[in-house]
C-alpha cells in the first residue's frame, strides 16, 4: 500500500511539473506573438512577475522536460525581444518594471543590452534586410517609450561592480538613438559609474562623435573631470586618437574639435598636470597637435613632474624624425625646457641616431633667445593659430613671415 501512495503522489507531482511547463509554454508564445487576450488570461494562473522556464539553447526555446533550461521573467522577455504590445500587456496587468534578473539588470538595462543592430551600410537603400532592420530599431523605441511612460527608472544603476547607468549601457553598447529619449525622460546627463566616469567621459574616450554631439546637446557637462584622475572628455579623446589605432584610422579630429568648439579647456590638467597637448605630442600625430595649437594650446605647461609637452614629444623616435613638426613645436616653446624635475632628458634623444640633434636642442636650452625671437613666440602663443589669418593680414609682409616662418629654429634640426 505504501509503495502505491507512493507512486501516486510521483505521478502526480510530475503531472504538476507538466502542467506548469505547458503554461511556461502558451505564455511564452503568447508574448512572442504579441497575443495580448492570451497573456491576459495566462497571467491568471502565473504571476506577472514570476519567472518562466525556457530551454537555454534552443532558437525556439519550446518548453521541455529533462533538458538544460533558464529562467526568464516574463516583461524581461517581451522587451529583449522588443514586443511592444507584449510589454505594454505586463505592464498593464502589474509587470514590475524594476524587477531584476540574477545579474542585477532590470528590464530597461536589458532593452539596452540587446538593442538591435543599426548600422545597414552593407545593405543596399529599401531591401528587405534594410526594412527589417529599420523595423526593429522603431519597435525598441517604442519599447523604450512605453518603459519610460509607465515608471521605468532612468536612472536606475546596474547591480554589479560597474554601476552604470542606462546611459552607461547606451554609450557601451552604443544605442545612439536612445540617448535623447533618455534624457527627455529625466536620465542624469553627467551621472558618474563606478570608475567616476560620466556618459561623456565613454562617448569621448571612443572617439564616438554622434553620441558626444547628443549628450552635449542634452547639457552635459563638458568639463568635468573625473574625480580619480582629473582627466576631462577633451584628454581621453586626445589620448585614443593620438594611439596607434587613432593614428591608423585618421579618427578623432572632428570629435575633438566638437568638444571645444562647445568650450572644452584646452589647458586643462588632471592630477599629475598633464595637459592635452603633453597626449598629443607624446602621440606626435599632427592633425591633433595643430587642432589643440588652433585653440591656444599652451605649449609650455608642465605636469607636477616638471615635463613639457616638448619633453613629451621627444620622447619618441619616430616623432623626432618628423623635423617639420618638431621645429614648430620649437618655435612655439620659451622657456625651452628639455628635462625632468630629476634632471632626465627624454628617451627620444638619447640614442646614438640623434646625437647631433641632442646636442643642439641642449645648447638651444641654455642659450637665452634674443628679443626679437621672444616677441616671435609671444604673439604665436598669444594668438596662435586661430588669428593667423587675421595677422596676416595686418602685418606687414616682412613681419608676418617672420613671425610664422618658423625659420628661427628650423635651420638648427637640418
Amino acid at each position: 500500500m505504501g509503495n502505491i501512495t507512493k507512486r501516486g503522489g510521483s505521478s502526480a507531482v510530475l503531472a504538476g511539473k507538466a502542467n506548469t511547463a505547458a503554461l511556461h509554454a502558451r505564455l511564452y508564445e503568447a508574448i512572442m506573438r504579441e497575443d495580448c487576450p492570451a497573456i491576459k488570461v495566462l497571467l491568471r494562473a502565473h504571476p506577472v512577475n514570476q519567472p518562466i522556464t525556457v530551454l537555454a539553447s534552443s532558437t525556439s526555446y519550446r518548453l521541455l522536460m529533462n533538458q538544460q533550461t533558464q529562467s526568464v521573467i516574463p516583461i524581461h522577455l517581451a522587451a529583449k525581444y522588443c514586443k511592444a504590445q507584449s510589454l505594454l500587456a505586463l505592464l498593464e496587468n502589474g509587470a514590475d518594471p524594476e524587477v531584476r534578473d540574477t545579474r542585477g539588470f532590470t528590464t530597461l538595462h536589458l532593452m539596452l543590452l540587446h538593442w538591435p543592430v543599426t548600422s545597414t551600410m552593407w545593405t543596399k537603400p529599401g531591401n528587405r534586410i534594410q526594412r527589417i532592420l529599420t523595423d526593429n530599431q522603431n519597435n525598441a523605441v517604442m519599447c523604450l517609450r512605453i518603459l519610460c511612460e509607465h515608471g521605468a527608472r532612468v536612472n536606475a544603476q546596474v547591480d554589479n561592480s560597474n554601476k552604470h547607468s542606462p546611459l552607461h549601457l547606451a554609450i557601451t553598447y552604443g544605442t545612439h538613438p536612445v540617448l535623447s529619449i533618455l534624457a527627455q525622460n529625466g536620465a542624469q546627463v553627467d551621472a558618474i559609474n563606478e570608475s567616476s566616469m560620466t556618459p561623456l567621459h565613454m562617448a569621448a574616450d571612443t572617439l564616438n562623435k554622434e553620441m558626444v554631439e547628443t549628450l552635449i546637446a542634452c547639457g552635459a557637462s563638458v568639463n568635468c573631470a573625473i574625480s580619480s584622475t582629473g582627466s576631462t572628455a577633451l584628454k581621453l579623446a586626445v589620448c585614443t586618437a593620438s594611439g596607434k589605432a587613432g593614428r591608423l584610422l585618421a579618427a578623432g579630429v572632428s570629435c575633438i574639435r566638437l568638444l571645444l568648439i562647445h568650450g572644452a579647456k584646452v589647458n586643462a590638467q588632471d592630477h599629475e598636470g598633464q595637459a592635452a597637448i603633453h597626449e598629443a605630442c607624446f602621440g606626435g600625430r599632427e592633425a591633433i597637435i595643430n587642432l589643440l595649437l588652433e585653440f591656444e594650446a599652451n605649449v609650455n605647461v608642465l605636469t607636477r613632474n616638471g615635463e613639457s609637452p616638448i619633453y613629451m614629444y621627444l620622447q619618441r623616435s619616430s616623432n623626432i624624425r618628423d623635423s617639420a613638426l618638431l621645429a614648430r613645436l620649437l618655435c612655439h616653446s620659451y622657456p625651452l625646457r628639455l628635462t625632468n624635475n630629476q634632471g632626465i632628458l627624454p628617451a627620444g634623444i638619447m640614442l646614438p641616431e640623434f646625437y647631433r640633434l641632442r646636442e643642439t636642442l641642449i645648447k638651444l636650452s641654455q642659450k637665452p633667445l634674443s628679443l626679437e625671437d621672444i616677441c616671435k613666440r609671444n604673439i604665436r602663443n598669444l594668438y596662435g593659430e586661430k588669428y593667423k589669418q587675421q595677422l596676416k593680414q595686418l602685418l606687414p609682409v616682412k613681419i608676418r613671415s617672420s613671425v610664422y616662418g618658423y625659420y628661427d629654429t628650423a635651420y638648427l634640426l637640418k
